[in-house]
């Protein structure tokens, strides 16, 4: 099979908040998306997952003529297999989603990787960094994730997941994590810890408070929001700064819903970025939101499809 397809891909977007879906054209256009909450609470099964999903696949694909399955999904994963078991959707355990849409989808190529891996790819593609070299893409929403291009190209890693920049330690000492760990990133800056921390720390009680919420005070000048924002914009900017001595990048792009919040997310971060990267080959490094926003996942799931050539490459 050609590492290139044509027509139009179903891409799926499947994150511990949202799952998103949608029709996606060779130049990387989407023609169509639709998104339904990520159904969740103690009673919620695989099987109510893979019935949400599905539905919204079909109501996503219509009538049109699909080319191919593209899949971005929390990690970890076993790869490229595409048994999944996200941290935040804690139903899935090693639930075997390509085996699954593949059978769904039967005949069609299918190609599932991590989200935040999409968002890499979409980025540089068609995106913020195109043109680039070396990217790191991160998802900073429900969880924080990674994906990166070197030399142009995707790097998977032994096991596929490469580039898992949420769970690089930026406080030995800090809260521990949902992988087992202590102090990662994810735990400091994803957007529930976010919550989780202000409301400790004095801002809105109340089950029914977001990130988005959090945000918005921040905004605002609400002290304690921008106090969480400056924490986590710092844990942010430490990781990136590690990531970028290692990989010598080029450019950092940040979506997700946290990443929405703007400056003060983005202040902080690039305070601990300049402070932390001193080496001349790391202090260049650009950092910024991506070009496509939320739909970012659904492109680079894509092109897993549409620029399998660059992007896809089963061991």
């Amino acid at each position: 099979m050609s590492g290139r397809g044509s027509g139009h891909v179903l891409a799926l977007d499947v994150g511990g908040t949202k799952l998103a879906a949608g029709l996606v054209d060779e130049s990387g256009g989407v023609v169509r998306a639709l998104r339904a909450a990520t159904p969740a609470g103690r009673y919620v099964e695989a099987e109510d997952l893979w019935r949400a999903l599905t539905e919204l696949l079909d109501a996503a694909a219509g009538d049109a003529e699909v080319t191919g399955v593209g899949v971005g999904c929390g990690g970890p994963m076993i790869w490229p297999d595409g048994e999944v078991s996200p941290l935040n959707i804690p139903a899935w355990r090693r639930f075997p989603l390509r085996a699954r849409l593949a059978e769904r989808y039967a005949g069609l190529p299918v190609r599932l990787h991590n989200d935040a891996v999409c968002v890499a790819v979409a980025e540089h593609w068609r995106g913020a960094a195109r043109g680039h070299r070396n990217v790191l893409g991160m998802v900073v929403s429900t969880g924080v994730g990674g994906g990166l291009i070197l030399d142009d190209r995707l790097v998977n890693g032994s096991s596929g997941n490469a580039g898992h920049v949420g769970h690089v330690t930026v406080d030995p000492d800090g809260p521990p994590c949902a992988c087992g760990g202590r102090g990662c990133l994810e735990a400091v800056a994803r957007g529930p810890a976010l919550v989780a921390w202000a409301q400790a720390h004095g801002w809105r009680t109340g089950a029914d408070a977001t990130g988005v919420d959090l945000a918005a005070d921040a905004r605002r000048g609400d002290p304690t929001a921008l106090r969480a924002f400056h924490r986590a914009g710092t844990a942010l900017g430490t990781a990136i700064a590690s990531v970028t001595h290692v990989c010598d990048l080029d450019v950092v792009a940040l979506g997700g819903g946290i990443a929405e919040a703007g400056p003060p997310l983005f202040g902080p971060l690039r305070d601990a970025l300049r402070a932390r990267a001193r080496m001349p080959f790391a202090a260049r490094v650009q950092v910024g939101r991506t070009a496509f926003g939320a739909a970012s996942g659904l492109i680079g799931a894509a092109a897993l499809v549409l620029a399998g050539d660059r992007y896809w490459a089963e061991p």
